[in-house]
Parts: structure tokens; C-alpha cells; sequence
């Protein structure tokens, strides 16, 4: 059995870290003049990639090494100079002195999610018949975008090129394969991952609006499953609003919830 602990934690958030800071390093390859950027400090990971990109925060803040009032000196100019909010996404495991520090500084807390987790096993199920899943190729990145894109913002479409975009780089970070669904050979569902020592995240994936309940987020989850299993991981996890569908339907693949975390943003002095 897998305890929800520090050492979970550690592992958990350092895959998001990972995955996080990938985009940064993505768009700085395919843009060269962006300021997209990343460090580490006390520990955790720092990254900018964008003043409104949800990847601008730090991961792991207080897991690995107990935060002072120097280290968040540190973070707050990295993330001011580049003209972002500061913000943590915090675990619980990180300790009631981090959270203190974190309050005496003007930090408030914003938003709950779930941090759930998995052992990872090779899955037995099949595809229902016509549907079929595959890692896209370099030159997909733009399908692949466009049917995530569709399957997210359907009921905001005022989202998509936001959406478009972030796609375009997930497909170009590294140890992140992308996964697209078929059904009768038309492209409907995308799913992401990312692998980092051993953890498998899960993407969120996204199915186009006429081709939902066709079985293809169950392809998806045993693919990226059974790609996780011959790629060394023993863990998978995946992030999710609390008490969200999300995660109910993450609870029903067998997903647990590990701890639920704040995010905090500092307020204006």
C-alpha cells in the first residue's frame, strides 16, 4: 500500500514541478525572445511563463527544505521582476511553520484542489470496437492542440486560443507524450503525460462534444496507463478541483486522494 506522506509529497509535486517548468523551457526554445523563465529556491520550483499563465507559481514550496523569509525575499523578486503575482501551490505535508511564514508576509489563500494518486498497473481492459489511441507525431502538434482546445472550451470559447496555444506546447516538452483518441479513424479525445522518476501525471484529457460517451477517456486513461508501466513508473497521480466530476472520476478509476492544497497569493502591500 502507498501512504499519503511527505515522501509521497515530494514525489507528487516534484513531477508537477517538472512538468510545469517544461513549459517554460518549451516556449523559450520555439520563442526565443520570451521571457518565459525558471529556477529553483529553497527547494522548490520557481516558474514565469507568462503573467497569466497558471504555470507561473512555485511547486513544492516548504517539502524539501523549510522556507525562510530570505527564500521568499528571493521568489517574490524573481516573480516581480517579470511583472507576475507571486503565488504557491502549497501541500499540506509542507508543514504549519511554511503556512505561518506564508501568513506573515500577506499571503491569502485563493484556491483547494485535490492531489490524487495511483499505483500504476498494466491495464486488461479493451477498446470499445473502432476506437483506438496513439502518441501523435511532431508534425500533429497543431490537431492535437485543436481537438483539446474543442473538447475544454466548447461552453468558453472565448478560451481557445489561449487553450490552442498552451497545447501547441505541451506537444513540445520533454518526457510529455501526447495522446489522441479515434473513433472509426476521427480524431475526438486528447490526454497528456508527463514522467518524472518514476511518477506518471496525468494530463486532463478533453473529448470533442459529439463524440463523448464513446468510451474514449477510459482508451485514453489505459493507454497512458499501459505507457507509464513499460516506461518504468510505479505511480501515477493526477490534479483536480476539490470535490470536482474531475475528481469523482478520477476516485472511479481507482485514484485516491493524496491531500488537499491551497494556493496562495500575496497580497498588495
Amino acid at each position: 500500500m502507498i501512504f499519503s506522506d511527505l515522501e509521497l509529497a515530494k514525489r507528487l509535486e516534484g513531477a508537477e514541478a517538472f512538468a510545469c517548468a517544461q513549459f517554460a523551457v518549451a516556449r523559450k526554445h520555439q520563442q526565443p525572445d520570451s521571457t518565459s523563465a525558471w529556477m529553483k529556491c529553497a527547494g522548490s520550483t520557481v516558474v514565469f511563463d507568462g503573467v497569466d499563465a497558471p504555470t507561473t507559481q512555485t511547486f513544492g514550496l516548504g517539502l524539501f527544505v523549510e522556507p525562510t523569509a530570505a527564500d521568499l525575499d528571493v521568489i517574490e523578486r524573481f516573480l516581480n521582476e517579470h511583472g507576475a503575482q507571486v503565488m504557491h501551490e502549497v501541500s499540506p505535508m509542507a508543514g504549519v511553520a511554511t503556512l505561518n511564514l506564508l501568513c506573515a508576509r500577506g499571503y491569502r489563500p485563493f484556491e483547494i484542489s485535490s492531489v490524487l494518486y495511483r499505483a500504476v498497473e498494466m491495464p486488461k481492459d479493451m477498446h470499445p470496437d473502432g476506437v483506438r489511441v496513439r502518441i501523435v507525431d511532431e508534425d500533429e502538434a497543431q490537431l492535437w492542440s485543436s481537438i483539446n482546445a474543442r473538447g475544454w472550451t466548447h461552453e468558453h470559447p472565448e478560451l481557445e486560443d489561449f487553450v490552442r496555444d498552451a497545447g501547441v506546447l505541451m506537444t513540445a516538452r520533454a518526457a510529455s507524450p501526447c495522446f489522441l483518441a479515434e473513433v472509426d479513424g476521427k480524431p475526438g479525445a486528447a490526454g497528456a503525460l508527463t514522467i518524472h522518476e518514476g511518477v506518471a501525471l496525468f494530463g486532463g484529457a478533453a473529448t470533442v462534444p459529439e463524440l463523448r460517451r464513446r468510451g474514449l477517456q477510459s482508451a485514453l486513461l489505459h493507454e497512458r496507463m499501459r505507457y507509464a508501466a513499460e516506461h518504468g513508473c510505479d505511480l501515477a497521480m493526477m490534479v483536480a478541483e476539490a470535490g470536482s466530476n474531475s475528481q469523482r472520476n478520477a476516485e472511479r478509476k481507482d485514484f485516491r486522494v493524496a491531500y488537499t492544497r491551497l494556493k496562495w497569493r500575496l497580497l498588495p502591500r
